[in-house]
């Protein structure tokens, strides 16, 4: 397991922002991420952007429509990580589609994954009966293949966890990502059965936009994913988003501080 991310959620409550790598082009990503680094972000989630994101509401998917309409390609997304690790230490997570780590070759994107710095990976749309598909060469490669648990996983929940690595992403509704007003899912049950299973950390993700609601998922968790609202922040904004996204991340992390 990458001791980066274990690392993550050291300094406090962790807070995790996504960002789609090349909405509206990839130095406004490189420009947000290093803005939500500077502002207390733990780790950053990068999109890399797929045609076809089953598990994003109308928000992130139009993001990956305006990524690939500019032309972003995998290998481009991978230059992009490689110059920020100049400068950016906190760990990096791609999430993206299986279909993108095929077309790209599952050895040839691990091996790519490790020399450019990236520490895990989520693909939403792996069913955990298929993930051996990719683990080992995730293992392979030192890349933490990271699982999700979501309000259907019930009875799979701790078989889920048991063999959790980086960090577990637990989603916090049923749907596809999205803001919400309010997050009904009994999650202290599931953070519960997460605990009794494993020490890996877990972080609540989908459906998360407000502080208030930011430092309720930490305070039941290890840390808060947002995604939709830093991408509306982007879709407002365009190349000059960087300043918003890092203001919002400190609001965001001061919430999930407040938390602990």
């Amino acid at each position: 397991m990458s001791e980066k991310i274990r690392k993550a959620f050291e300094n406090g409550k962790a807070f995790i922002p996504f960002i789609t790598c090349g909405d509206p082009d990839l130095e406004t990503t490189k420009a947000c991420v290093r803005a939500a680094v500077d502002n207390g972000a733990d780790l950053i989630e990068l999109g890399i952007p797929f045609s076809d994101p089953t598990a994003e509401g109308p928000v992130i998917q139009q993001a990956n429509v305006r990524a690939l309409t500019g032309g972003v390609t995998t290998d481009k997304v991978f230059a992009m990580v490689e110059e920020l690790r100049k400068d950016v230490s906190v760990p990096f997570v791609f999430m993206t589609y299986a279909n993108v780590v095929f077309s790209y070759g599952a050895e040839r994107f691990m091996d790519r994954c490790r020399e450019t710095g990236i520490d895990g990976l989520i693909l939403p749309d792996l069913p955990y009966e298929e993930k051996g598909e990719f683990s080992d060469v995730c293992g392979k490669y030192g890349i933490d293949l990271i699982s999700l648990i979501a309000p259907t996983s019930k009875d799979r929940i701790a078989m889920i966890a048991r063999e959790a690595e980086g960090f577990l992403y637990i989603v916090s509704s049923l749907g596809v990502t999205g803001e919400r007003s309010e997050i009904t899912t009994d999650l202290k049950s599931i953070v519960d059965i997460v605990r009794q299973s494993t020490d890996v950390p877990c972080a609540i993700g989908f459906g998360i936009s407000t502080p208030e609601q930011a430092g309720k998922m930490a305070a039941l968790s290890d840390g808060a994913i947002v995604g939709s609202a830093i991408i509306k922040l982007l879709a407002k904004h365009g190349d000059k988003a960087a300043p918003e996204v890092g203001a919002y991340v400190k609001s965001m992390k001061e919430a999930v501080l407040a938390a602990g």
